[in-house]
């Protein structure tokens, strides 16, 4: 026996040293990375660690306001608003609020009672100017993810907690899918630049196709970008389009599928309020636009535009998409460094829509990392009318952030068409906390309302909320982005 171990080890050593004679030769003959170059075998260690870091740094960040895109302290809350285990912490905040950017709330001296507060109004859109206004009954709503970039198992629950929590769910330009129905909940179609789901056998806009499904969602919504890849087209690699997803967007399957960098058949802003109020006639539902913003010159045309030709061809909503957006895959070049963040560009769009005395007209969406109650109560006092989040919703089916939406391989199955690690996302739980998340948030946002003495959220205003400039000195909102007088 004793022979028989000796030997075994001795076997093991032996194949052990091969590979790592094997390793050693080669890292020190290739040519592609320094690293091994110089510090053959051992510094594979590099690679494995950059490779494998992102699934451990939650245990070692030493702060819960370190790490990106989102923090700890962030995803925490989260976590705990869709568990329903409520938004309670002890010994003070982590919040520096010396950083500049910081926001605060100008708590009233005299806060409103329990018996005084009102339930958030629900807002129409399209009223007066379509056949079928939406009633739009929730603050926070989901923002588009197609099926094909999220899983069937993520699209059901999805839709089933929206249902439950009265908040529209947004189909993403990958088309309508029978598991966006399956909750009976309020769904936006969103129109992308490729035409999924509503296209002809050419891949043409098909008015045939939007009558049907006028008769299913609430509103359309056109896309002329996004913040993660503004001037790019979506893109879902080839490996996760299955035979089911290309037959809903009228595509191969398994061919990456790469939409034009913008509508082929709208060149300006004309064509677009002509498509807009073409598509509202066609299939009496309310028709919105979504766009990141790269500056003023287009809000500000689109709103003399829409004066130019009248309040039938303004769209109904406009979705303003920060640049810090993206739940899908984008070139970092664009994820990084295009378009402005929420933050700028959604006062700046507000501006010009009371300028030209729009704002009564179109309902503003708000989205881009907008995904606590603090950051839904801010876009309110800036004037949003509706905040959308994809990825929010995506940490309450228990994304933990490992960043690999593109790759196939999502290990908590959101983001995967994998059968092994879908089976990882149970439907009937995963659906309770995206109604528990939809339902806090909307609770928290009229909580501190409340504490800033109002009796519901849609009374925020700008002077609700101070912005830090420099650590130990804050401006009023409303003294940062002076509301404009009508022209």
């Amino acid at each position: 026996m004793d022979l028989l171990i000796y030997s075994l080890s001795t076997m093991l050593g032996l194949v052990i040293i091969g590979m790592i004679v094997f390793w050693f030769i080669q890292d020190i003959t290739q040519k592609k990375h320094s690293v091994l170059r110089n510090y053959p075998v051992i510094g594979r260690l590099r690679f494995f660690f950059e490779q494998q870091g992102k699934y451990f740094r939650q245990y070692f960040f030493s702060d819960d306001r370190d790490e990106m895109p989102f923090n700890r302290a962030t995803r925490n809350w989260i976590y705990r608003h869709s568990k329903n285990k409520g938004g309670l912490v002890g010994f003070g905040s982590t919040m520096d609020l010396r950083e500049p950017g910081s926001i605060i709330f100008v708590n009233a001296a005299f806060p409103i009672l329990e018996e005084d507060q009102l339930p958030t109004p629900s807002l129409l859109i399209g009223e007066g100017y379509t056949e079928q206004p939406f009633e739009a009954r929730s603050i926070v709503n989901i923002s588009g993810m197609s099926f094909g970039a999220i899983s069937k198992p993520a699209v059901r629950a999805l839709s089933l907690g929206a249902a439950q929590a009265s908040c529209w769910f947004n189909t993403g330009e990958g088309g309508l899918a029978p598991y966006h129905q399956e909750g009976a909940c309020d769904i936006i179609m969103q129109i992308g630049t490729a035409k999924y789901g509503i296209r002809d056998a050419h891949g043409n806009f098909s008015s045939e196709r939007a009558k049907e499904l006028g008769k299913i969602v609430k509103a359309f919504e056109i896309k002329l970008s996004q913040g993660a890849k503004p001037g790019k087209g979506g893109l879902l690699p080839g490996n996760k389009i299955t035979e089911e997803i290309a037959s809903i967007r009228g595509i191969p399957a398994f061919q990456d599928s790469i939409s034009p960098n913008r509508h082929i058949d709208i060149h300006n802003i004309e064509q677009l309020l002509e498509k807009i109020n073409y598509l509202r006639e066609l299939t009496g539902r309310p028709v919105g636009i979504k766009t990141a913003i790269g500056g003023w010159h287009f809000i500000n045309e689109l709103c003399e535009w829409i004066v130019r030709k009248g309040l039938d061809y303004a769209p109904d909503f406009i979705t303003i998409d920060g640049g810090e957006g993206g739940s899908g895959a984008a070139p970092q070049s664009l994820m990084d460094h295009v378009s402005l963040p929420i933050a700028e560009a959604l006062p700046r769009v507000v501006d010009s829509l009371i300028e030209s005395g729009l704002k009564e007209r179109i309902r503003i969406v708000a989205a881009g990392k907008l995904v606590t109650a603090a950051h839904g109560a801010w876009a309110l006092c800036a004037g949003a009318d509706f905040v959308n989040t994809a990825r929010g919703f995506m940490f309450s089916l228990g994304c933990i952030q490992a960043m690999r939406c593109h790759k196939n391989t999502c290990p908590t199955g959101i983001t995967t068409h994998n059968p092994r690690l879908q089976n990882g996302l149970v439907v009937e739980e995963k659906y309770l906390r995206v109604a528990n998340y939809a339902r806090n948030f909307n609770k928290e946002i009229n909580m501190i309302a409340h504490s800033c003495g109002l009796r519901h959220a849609r009374e925020f205003r700008r002077e609700h909320i101070r912005i830090v400039e420099t650590a130990g000195k804050s401006i009023a909102m409303n003294m940062l982005y002076p509301y404009p007088e009508p022209k």
